[in-house]
């Protein structure tokens, strides 16, 4: 799973305040408890002096520091068994007196070798967590009202606006629930109001959750990230970059942008390059299946109408019965 720059940053940044909080709260416990029983401290520093001992009697002895190196592990072996002594009559334990890393795998820098640790994909998850909610709110799929919309039969969809969106509901939850699913991509169509970014920040919520990867762009956003590289370049591309690799892209508003040969051909790279990688890409748009082949390329159209699963939204616009 590939976290944008921003989110890893953050969590970088995050565990090394953890682990420079760990080290201080540390070294002022072993400070505490050498305070309180100063012959720790002691035992700790003549314990430390042994090396310069060895070479010492190595000196003194002429390369012959046999004998006096069995009596130093004796004398070490008498203070190991008295700071022992020591912290178990204060309920102590020996690791007491070190600075334990936050972390046991990595020892707090984040990495086992070239991979992400355990520790850093969750702060992660926690940061995009975040993310997602400062750009979506709290929308759950448990908010989601079905009784916003008419239980009345339209001839047009052959059911009711609430049975549609009711089937519409659960193969979101149970897409959000089973990604990345093979790599299936949605196309969530319909009029305004409707909630389709709504419950495109349901599956993004649960998605996030499960350890993955999810990014959302506004179309307008979009585009204009990519004319920004492609015509004042900066040193970070990490938002271009993040909307390739991402586990799960979210493109809201798709059809609103203006239709240049620049927007359309980073559309078809964008969408191709995620197909090809087997990458899900949910697109959120007020067209129609017809009218989206109208639009765009038939290269774009087909990838799009040919290869997504459609969710079809209907009903009257909910906002307002939201508010009344």
């Amino acid at each position: 799973m590939a976290y944008s720059r921003a989110i890893v940053k953050r969590a970088e940044a995050r565990l090394q305040n953890e682990k420079e909080q760990n080290e201080r709260f540390s070294r002022a416990r072993i400070a505490a408890i050498y305070e309180k029983e100063p012959r720790l401290a002691e035992i700790e520093r003549e314990l430390r002096k042994t090396a310069a001992h060895v070479l010492a009697v190595t000196f003194r002895t002429q390369g012959d520091p046999v004998s006096a190196m069995q009596q130093l592990k004796k004398e070490n072996l008498a203070l190991q068994q008295e700071r022992d002594w020591i912290l178990q009559t204060e309920g102590l334990e020996p690791d007491d007196l070190t600075v334990q890393p936050i972390c046991p795998k990595c020892g707090g820098t984040g990495y086992v070798g070239a991979a992400m640790c355990e520790c850093l994909k969750e702060l992660c998850r926690q940061e995009q967590k975040k993310e997602l909610t400062n750009l979506f709110g709290a929308e759950s799929f448990e908010k989601f009202r079905l009784d916003l919309y008419s239980d009345q039969y339209d001839a047009k969809y052959r059911s009711s606006p609430r049975e549609l969106m009711r089937a519409t509901y659960r193969m979101a939850q149970n897409y959000a629930q089973s990604f990345p699913a093979d790599g299936q991509s949605l196309v969530f169509s319909g009029a305004t109001g409707l909630g389709k970014t709504f419950l495109s920040a349901c599956v993004a919520r649960v998605v996030a959750e499960r350890g993955f990867s999810v990014s959302y762009a506004p179309v307008g956003q979009l585009f204009a990230a990519f004319e920004t590289e492609k015509f004042r370049p900066q040193p970070d591309a990490s938002r271009t970059e993040d909307v390739f690799v991402c586990d799960l892209l979210i493109i809201d508003d798709l059809g609103t942008e203006m239709t240049t040969q620049f927007t359309v051909s980073v559309l078809y790279q964008l969408l191709n390059t995620r197909l090809m990688e087997k990458k899900p890409v949910i697109l959120s748009t007020n067209l129609t299946p017809n009218e989206l082949a109208t639009r765009y390329s038939p290269q774009i159209a087909s990838r799009i109408l040919g290869t997504y699963r459609l969710c079809q939204f209907c009903g009257d616009d909910i906002r307002f019965k939201l508010h009344t």
